[in-house]
């Protein structure tokens, strides 16, 4: 049974010799019964869906035989633009494919000897113009005028077939077939005839007239595998096979029609060819053959018996793309396959083809190669390679694998030959269809030949032929134009098998890389000489550099992936030798490679070179980073050694004895002897010495832990004997070179001086290590022993060393596994030492030190009682937190947060985290509230901010005690102040409790009054908690006017206010005029602000005043600002006297909106100070008076035009909503449902209400829907108006005609079904209304936005305007205006502040 994955696209053969087909049985595979099976013709016109895609099988079952990885899925090419217009609006986006290296994978050479003859042929006997060709062991080239032409393979002209008198008769050759012995040669003609010759003496072997319907031209003629079966298309559409025979020594030809052309057209087929080598392949039992129509692709099988194997619509295409069909064995899982590539447009399909045990075909279908260029050819140039035609005449060169274009090749000097005349029969007429002749303006079948390996491409004065370049030339053609990179990177592909294409290399795999490498190490020497050839021989030395640094790192890189480091040191390092530069750069490009560890190992000449160089440039770093890389045997010992010295090259050094002479120790020594002498004298280090000292502790961690210094590890066999010497090293009790004066122990006092805590944690490093090591664990006892005795006993540690010691020691007997032992009396004396408290120096670093050593364990190790008042005694207030903390005594804690200077603004943060984190007990948190409220008078002085923050979330409800405990009044001032003045970001005052405390407000505003007077307003405008007469008599203690004037507005006495304002603006001015002269700008802005203030005051009090109140505001304002000019009348200070008439016309601008204009200019003429002189002394005041009311009346009559715009609107809008006709929702009516046409004869009124809800009167009065009310019935929907809202729509209705006779939204409807009968005159109109719930919303909304009608508003701007042309306002016309109601008036808010 066949697997699901492949199943065989079978489908049903023809009527020929069916009944002789194998059983299938129907039920094993559930194939449904047919009356009458299809025909092959029946299935190739099928109608086609177009806008559906073909798929063969589920992608997900199709790929079990896949060639590709990523088969069923569809990728694309990314390739350059064919430079066909007519696909530009395909464009696709590709995908990004790393950019390869190819190089030029096809040759292309013209045929020069078949071009001269066929050009020849055309003058000399007539032969016309090309017109088709054919290859296989010869090349036939078929004329114009009936001739063909056969050369042999060296271009020779063999035969010359047929004659122009036949051609006259025939027409043109459109098609050429040889067979596959290359014995016989087939020839179609334009006019329908196909003759058969022999290519061993040219002679005419048939002449066949009858094998199709006479007036088509030949399109295709096609040997099969079988030398007595041909296949042959017309221009008819028509597919028919010929069999020869020969029966009595007579030859005979027999037609048979595969397929006829009446119901669809094929332009396109192609015989399955089998090589010789592959005759015994199972598939040549089938003669498959695959055809192309304009609408699907079909494989059939012609033996043993005509069945179609496959059918495959195209899908949409564009209708002028060419079909095209080719098949190529390919190799799939070691077997060999044919495949078929099909195209049309711009996507190839690819259908593998196999055959199962049962002798059934399977179909699978391979990833799509998806173009940006119409395909009108296509050609396999071998199994894995591709040959694409795009209609502008440009090849590409496509692997199919990879579906990566490999180079892209003009061709349009080929002017190669089209089949268009073919296509549409020109010869016999052109009776063709449409859609045939427009495929044919690009079909070039006949002019493009494949075989071999070769493609031959027919022009119309030259024949070509394109064949792909062995690996040799590819790289050759690259070294020609001197693009060795590139053919480098080539010649890699090669090697590494990644390269497509691959022509001429043979034998296994290692040995197609021993040939490829020797020849990349021919090329990789040419390379060598073209840049010793190529380097500048004058310039600047940076120009020979650069251009040795562009090549020299190439050469170096292939060597190295070649594995060919002999010819890199060898001839390639001898020839860059004569030239220094190239070779100073090329030591230098060793560098890198070396560091990655791509190069162990160099040549001892090259290592020697490779040092001096980099000796003589200074690189003595490089050296050394180079040389911890390299492997020891490349390195001359002794070299290296004396040149670390030389230059200090440490890490060399070490690297040289541990890995040449397994030599630890030594290393140790010399470094020791860098740092060691300063330490003891007690000199301070440079910093290449403490560089020294940073590397030796390294170097000993290292040691110590089986690690190889700078890189890798110690080997397993050493790491013991490592350990061994370097523990017994470090305790030596005298170094080699004994000096004199040298302490025990040299080396562990040197470390502990150099850096303690560093070498301690070496130490602890160590220790974690060699636990389970018996001889380590006595090395370790051994070494605290002596960090004992060299630092308790010794003074020169400071105690910060001391302490680290201590806490090493603390955390080493803290452990479980602990196995040291330390003297408890040890830690006695450090802790007398740490607090001593004769001692003041370095208190911080003490108590850092013993703090360090509590946390890491040993606390243990003291007696707390005795701790703890050693600590109070020495004052290490941390000390005792820590212990306070231990014992859970957290309220203690505040006291040494209060005690230490260092540490006090951090209480604050101490007690709100007890107080708020959750995890402590009730009683914890009450004692800890009881401390804070016993040292609150400490607090406060500490931060009055923060204690305000604490005071604000925790003691809201003790605000009143703890004030009254603060004895400093500005103490007092400051904590309100951050209390209730600016409270900071997330600050919640609870405000209820300062509601029930207006004491504290008026505390704090009669300390404001004290210490910021500036702010007082400011905090009362802001502030809602104080009681107005108390803190009025608070301001007026202090004399502060303007906040008591903001006092009395607030209280309500207005004229108060006024009067303390005003009395404060007459002694501004008096302060002003008297320093006149001085041009005094800070009394200037004072009277101006004060000014400011003034007005905005009467502005804002002026709507709740009658005339008369204003009068009493603004004149006294405006007396006292026109007065300060008369002390200035005699001119002695311009300045002055301008600013005060500016003031002047400020107070007058202001005062115009709520004083009349008459009453204004009548007291202006009677102020003495205007009342006598010219008029050009007032003039600037009437002036300034005149463009406010200019202003007024254009915006009055600018409001007017919108109004009665808007009027407009509204009427517009309204007459709308009543001509509106109605839609009702539903054919029924909605109480009876019945149709409300159902009484057609009838006089019954139809009511249709906005909602679409539809109802006979009498049912909506049967259900009291309606309202009687002055002679109009009012009707609501019945269904809107719902049970839970009955009895509403009368209230409504009588609401409604209360404010108004009609409604808006009610329109008059006729029934739209009257008796046919009646008189149009006595149809009567009824109403609909909307539903109550949308007229109360309405009515609600008019209600809430009601104001003066627009009939009052016109015409008050009317009389407005007529009192305009009279000159004034008439006295109290403004005061009774509706512009003045309360409603009216704009409220504008303030413009947006804009920040610089």
């Amino acid at each position: 049974m066949e697997s699901p994955e492949t199943r065989s696209l079978t489908s049903a053969s023809s009527q020929l010799n069916l009944a002789e087909a194998e059983g299938i049985d129907d039920k094993e595979f559930d194939i449904p019964q047919v009356d009458t099976p299809p025909t092959l013709e029946s299935i190739l016109n099928e109608t086609e869906d177009e806008d559906e895609s073909f798929i063969l099988e589920d992608p997900t079952l199709l790929n079990m035989d896949n060639i590709d990885t990523h088969s069923g899925e569809t990728s694309s090419l990314a390739s350059s633009d064919s430079g066909d217009r007519t696909n530009l609006k395909r464009r696709k986006k590709f995908s990004d494919m790393s950019p390869s290296i190819h190089g030029s994978v096809v040759r292309r050479s013209v045929l020069k000897g078949v071009s001269a003859q066929v050009v020849s042929a055309a003058d000399r006997v007539d032969a016309g113009l090309p017109t088709a060709v054919v290859v296989s062991n010869v090349i036939a080239v078929g004329t114009s005028h009936g001739l063909a032409l056969v050369f042999d393979p060296n271009q020779a002209l063999r035969l010359c077939l047929g004659s122009t008198a036949v051609g006259a008769q025939y027409g043109a050759v459109s098609a050429l077939s040889i067979n596959i012995d290359c014995t016989r040669l087939l020839c179609g003609f334009a006019k329908g005839q196909i003759t058969m010759w022999d290519l061993a003496n040219g002679k005419l072997l048939r002449t066949i007239t009858d094998a199709h319907p006479p007036g088509t031209a030949v399109l295709h003629i096609k040997f099969t595998d079988d030398p007595t079966a041909a296949i042959c298309n017309d221009s008819g559409g028509s597919v028919f096979e010929l069999a020869f025979k020969r029966v009595m020594g007579v030859r005979t030809c027999e037609s048979r029609c595969l397929f006829s052309g009446a119901k669809g057209e094929v332009c396109c087929i192609e015989p399955l060819l089998v090589k010789p080598e592959l005759r015994d392949h199972p598939i040549t039992q089938h003669a498959l053959l695959a055809m192309a129509s304009l609408t699907k692709v079909l494989v059939i099988g012609l033996k043993p018996l005509l069945k179609v194997w496959l059918t495959f619509p195209y899908g949409k295409t564009n209708p002028a793309s060419v079909p095209l069909l080719s098949w190529q064995f390919v190799v799939v899982q070691a077997a060999v396959t044919p495949m078929l590539a099909f195209c049309r447009g711009d996507a190839i399909h690819f259908l593998l083809v196999k055959k199962d045990e049962s002798g059934a075909l399977h179909v699978s279908k391979q990833k799509q190669l998806h173009l940006h260029y119409d395909l009108i050819n296509l050609t396999w140039i071998n199994s894995r390679t591709l040959a694409l035609l795009d209609s502008a005449e440009k090849l590409h060169v496509v692997d199919r694998h990879s579906q990566e274009e490999l180079e892209i090749v003009d061709i349009a000097e080929v002017q190669l030959v089209y089949n268009s005349s073919h296509f549409k029969s020109l010869a016999t007429g052109g009776n063709v269809s449409q859609a045939l002749a427009l495929v044919g303006e690009k079909a070039c079948y006949q002019s493009v030949s494949g075989y071999g390996g070769q493609i031959v491409y027919l022009g119309t004065k030259s024949v070509h032929v394109i064949t792909l370049r062995t690996w040799r030339e590819r790289v050759d053609y690259l070294l020609k134009q001197e693009r060795f990179i590139e053919a480098l990177s080539l010649a890699w592909s090669f090697h590494e098998g990644k390269a497509k294409a691959v022509v001429g290399l043979f034998g296994d795999q290692s040995k197609r890389k021993g040939v490829v490498a020797d020849r990349m190490a021919e090329i990789l020497l040419q390379y060598a000489d073209r840049a010793l050839k190529k380097c500048p021989e004058q310039g600047k030395l940076q120009v020979m550099e650069q251009h040795f640094e562009d090549m020299v790192p190439v050469m170096v890189d292939y060597c190295l992936l070649l594995e060919r480091v002999d010819l890199l040191f060898g001839q390639i390092y001898n020839k860059l030798s004569e030239i220094s530069v190239a070779k100073g750069v090329f030591l230098e490009c060793l560098e890198p490679y070396v560091l990655n560890d791509k190069l162990p190992s160099i040549t001892p000449q090259v290592m020697k070179d490779l040092l001096i160089h980099f000796q003589d440039r200074d690189m003595m770093e490089n050296i050394e980073a180079c040389i911890v890389h390299m492997d020891i045997t490349s390195l001359d010992i002794q070299q290296v050694v004396h040149m670390s010295w030389e230059h200090c090259l440490y890490d060399a050094m070490i690297y040289v004895y541990n890995r040449g002479m397994n030599d630890y120790i030594t290393p140790m020594e010399k470094l020791f002897q860098v740092i060691g002498p300063p330490l003891r004298a007690g000199k301070s280090l440079s910093d290449e010495q403490v560089v020294m000292g940073n590397k030796l502790l390294v170097y000993i961690s290292c040691c110590l832990a089986g690690r190889a210094y700078p890189l890798g590890n110690i080997p397993e066999d050493l790491v013991p004997l490592v350990k061994h010497q370097v523990f017994e090293f470090l305790i030596r009790l005298h170094s080699t070179d004994v000096a004199s004066d040298e302490e025990l122990y040299p080396q562990i006092r040197t470390l502990l001086h150099f850096d303690t805590r560093e070498f301690l944690n070496v130490l602890a490093l160590t220790f974690e290590d060699f636990r389970n090591d018996k001889q380590a664990v006595e090395h370790q006892q051994r070494i605290v022993d002596i960090l004992l005795t060299v630092m308790v006993e010794n003074s020169d540690f400071t105690p910060s060393q001391v302490g680290c010691l201590f806490t090493f020691l603390a955390r080493q007997l803290a452990k479980p596994d602990n196995t040291l032992f330390v003297n408890r009396m040890l830690f006695d004396q450090v802790l007398e030492f740490l607090c001593s408290p004769d001692d003041e120096s370095r208190h911080a670093e003490r108590q850092q030190v013993l703090l360090e050593l509590l946390q890491a364990g040993g606390i243990v190790q003291f007696d707390e009682d005795r701790l703890m008042t050693m600590a109070e005694k020495a004052a290490f207030y941390q000390v005792c937190e820590f212990m306070y903390e231990k014992k859970q005594l957290y309220d203690k804690i505040i006291s040494c947060y209060l005690n230490d200077p260092v540490r006090r603004e951090e209480v604050f943060n101490y007690i709100h985290n007890i107080l708020s984190i959750p995890g402590y007990s009730t009683e914890e948190k009450e004692s800890v509230w009881n401390k804070t409220m016993e040292n609150i008078k400490d607090l406060v002085p500490i931060n009055p901010s923060k204690a305000a923050e604490l005071l604000a979330v925790h003691f809201s409800t003790e605000l009143r005690v703890i004030v009254d405990q603060l004895e400093n009044p500005y103490l007092v001032f400051q904590l309100l102040q951050s209390l209730l003045d600016s409270p900071r970001e997330g600050l919640q005052v609870n405000r209820e409790l300062l509601q029930l405390n207006p004491d504290i407000h008026e505390q704090y505003l009669d300390l404001l009054c004290q210490y910021d007077s500036h702010r007082v307003t400011d905090f009362l405008r802001v502030s809602e908690y104080y009681r107005l007469e108390e803190a009025i008599q608070i301001t007026e203690k202090h004399k502060l006017r303007e906040a008591s004037a903001y006092l009395l507005e607030k209280k309500g006495d207005v004229q108060a206010a006024f009067s303390v304002l005003l009395e404060i603006l007459r002694h501004k001015l008096s302060l002003f005029t008297d320093r006149a002269r001085e041009e005094n700008e800070e009394t200037m802005q004072a009277a101006e602000s004060t000014v400011e203030e003034t007005i905005a005051l009467c502005q804002r009090n002026s709507h709740s005043l009658n005339q008369q109140q204003r009068e009493a505001l603004w004149f006294p304002l405006l007396e006292a600002v026109m007065s300060a000019q008369k002390l200035l009348k005699d001119g002695s200070a311009s300045h002055a006297f301008e600013f005060l008439k500016h003031l002047t016309k400020q107070v007058l601008n202001s005062m115009t909106g709520f004083i009349t204009l008459p009453s204004i200019l009548q007291r202006i003429l009677q102020d003495p100070m205007y009342g006598k002189g010219k008029l050009g002394e007032i003039q600037t005041l009437i002036l300034g008076m005149l463009d406010t009311f200019n202003y007024e009346q254009t915006l009055l009559e600018t409001t007017t035009n919108l109004l009665n715009h808007d009027l407009h609107w509204s009427l517009c809008n309204l007459r709308g909503a009543v001509s509106r006709g109605l839609n009702p929702k539903q054919e029924h009516c909605s109480v009876c449902l019945q149709q409300y046409k159902r009484r057609q004869e009838g006089t019954e009124e139809v009511i249709v209400f906005s909602c679409g809800h539809i109802y006979h009167s009498q049912c909506l009065q049967s259900k009291d829907c309606g309202v009687r009310t002055e002679g109009q019935t009012r009707w609501t929907c019945y269904k809107c108006n719902s049970s839970n809202k009955g009895g509403r729509h009368r209230d409504l209705g009588s609401e409604l005609n209360k404010t108004r006779n009609t409604s808006l939204a009610q329109i008059k409807v006729t029934s739209a079904y009257y008796s046919a009968k009646r008189n149009s005159d006595s149809k009567k109109p009824t109403e609909a209304a909307l539903e109550p719930q949308q007229i109360q919303a309405f009515d609600q909304l008019r209600r809430l936005y009601r104001g003066p009608s627009r009939l009052a508003i016109l015409t008050e701007l009317s009389r407005n305007r007529n009192s305009d042309k009279q000159g004034l306002f008439q006295p109290g016309s403004l005061a009774n205006s509706v512009f003045q109601n309360e409603n009216f008036q704009l409220r504008l808010s303030p413009p947006p502040v804009i920040e610089d």
